[in-house]
């Protein structure tokens, strides 16, 4: 009789502990694809796919704030060109007819880059949403991962545990998918985070576009250009991120070991947030810039 009843007691044990593991898993292991594919959706769209009203706003005062100061900057960089081309001939004393036609020329250069910053801009985001979206390509669905194959794995190892590892391995389910969640924020963090810097950086865009036409000066705008393609190109290095942490994903064997492998899975994603944050400082030095 007692016999019957220890029994019942450990069944319901048991299945109240295997329910607990598969919900904590459920959990975790749909997050993780959750947070996998909204990076993936974040940074294949351009400033204006991101958010309309932020972009508009970031025009309105780059063309009202921004764009009246990058005048200025222009006035002052053409008026020493100028003078730096007079001077440069022997004080004016070997004017050539040419040299007028040269910089009339720069400055129509000059005014045009000014007048179109924003679609410049633009421009080179777009190149790097093709990019990223050919990368997607042939990504494919590789970074999902199998949530039932993985329950069905987990509860068929389960079957032959007793109830002190079933305990054990629920608390640490539990402990895994809250820092799952954490996770989770951080890696939200770091596709918004790259997002409202590319909205700070193109607010100011006008000013070093107004100085790429003077060779002294033109340090500024090329510096720009080339931190505005690092920002671009940063979104495939993600990308590439997510692609490398699914096939990692992928290679965990769960009968193998369950705790090695669940703490594989926690210990891959933390490596995927650790490099999602690295792509900024990495495509910085790719494009050389600073």
């Amino acid at each position: 009789m007692f016999d019957a009843i220890f029994e019942a007691i450990e069944e319901w044990m048991r299945d109240l502990l295997t329910g607990m593991v598969t919900s904590n898993l459920e959990t975790l292991f749909t997050d993780v694809n959750e947070k996998t594919s909204e990076v993936a959706a974040q940074v294949s769209k351009t400033p204006q796919g991101w958010n309309g009203n932020i972009f508009s706003m970031i025009q309105n005062l780059s063309t009202t704030v921004i764009l009246p100061i990058a005048g200025m900057v222009i006035t002052f960089v053409l008026c020493y060109e100028l003078i730096s081309m007079l001077t440069d001939k022997n004080n004016m004393h070997d004017i050539d007819t040419w040299m007028f036609f040269k910089y009339f020329f720069k400055m129509m250069i000059a005014v045009y880059l000014v007048s179109h910053v924003f679609e410049i801009t633009m421009a080179v985001f777009d190149v790097g949403q093709h990019v990223v979206n050919a990368a997607s390509g042939v990504i494919g669905r590789d970074t999902a991962i199998n949530v039932d194959s993985l329950i069905s794995e987990m509860e068929s190892a389960m079957e032959d545990m007793d109830i002190g590892e079933l305990v054990v391995l629920a608390l640490e389910t539990l402990l895994v998918s809250f820092g799952m969640k954490i996770i989770s924020v951080v890696i939200t963090i770091a596709c918004y985070g790259r997002m409202i810097e590319i909205y700070l950086y193109t607010s100011v865009a006008p000013i070093p576009f107004a100085t790429m036409t003077n060779r002294e000066w033109g340090q500024i705008g090329t510096n720009y250009l080339r931190g505005l393609f690092a920002l671009a190109f940063q979104a495939f290095l993600m990308m590439v991120c997510i692609g490398i942490y699914g096939v990692l994903v992928s290679s965990i064997e769960i009968s193998d070991n369950m705790h090695a492998a669940l703490f594989g899975v926690a210990a891959y994603t933390v490596l995927l947030c650790y490099t999602l944050f690295k792509t900024g400082s990495l495509s910085k030095q790719i494009f050389n810039t600073h």
